[in-house]
């Protein structure tokens, strides 16, 4: 079983920058792909940020300019890089590897909360 441990979260007035870090148990390369997704109070989970297996990075529309899928290869994580957060963007985000053979493994999610 693979295991994802984030971390990052927290509160921020509106304007500023979060980062969001999750570390998989194995190497970061074994994956067909990573990424995060958030849920927000009485909303639908959503897509936010994947990054394939070579590097080939793809976010939702609503942040597009603002935040930033990467991984660190020494560090064995992926990130997310969050900047001119909006309240809108408050959620629990989690973050998701998909393994070659089908199998998606999620994070224990990390509260984001932006104030206005």
């Amino acid at each position: 079983q693979v295991q994802l441990v984030e971390s990052g979260g927290g509160l921020v007035q509106a304007g500023g920058s979060l980062g969001l870090s999750c570390a998989p148990s194995r190497s970061i390369f074994s994956f067909r792909g990573l990424g995060w997704y958030r849920q927000a109070p009485g909303k639908q989970r959503e897509l936010v940020a994947t990054i394939s297996k070579v590097g080939e990075a793809k976010l939702v529309e609503s942040v597009k300019g603002r935040f930033t899928i990467f991984r660190d290869y020494a560090k064995n994580t992926v990130h997310l890089q969050m900047n001119i957060l909006k309240p809108e963007d408050t959620a629990v985000y989690y973050c998701v590897a998909d393994d070659v053979g089908g199998s998606q493994y999620w994070g224990q999610g990390t509260q984001v909360t932006v104030s206005s």
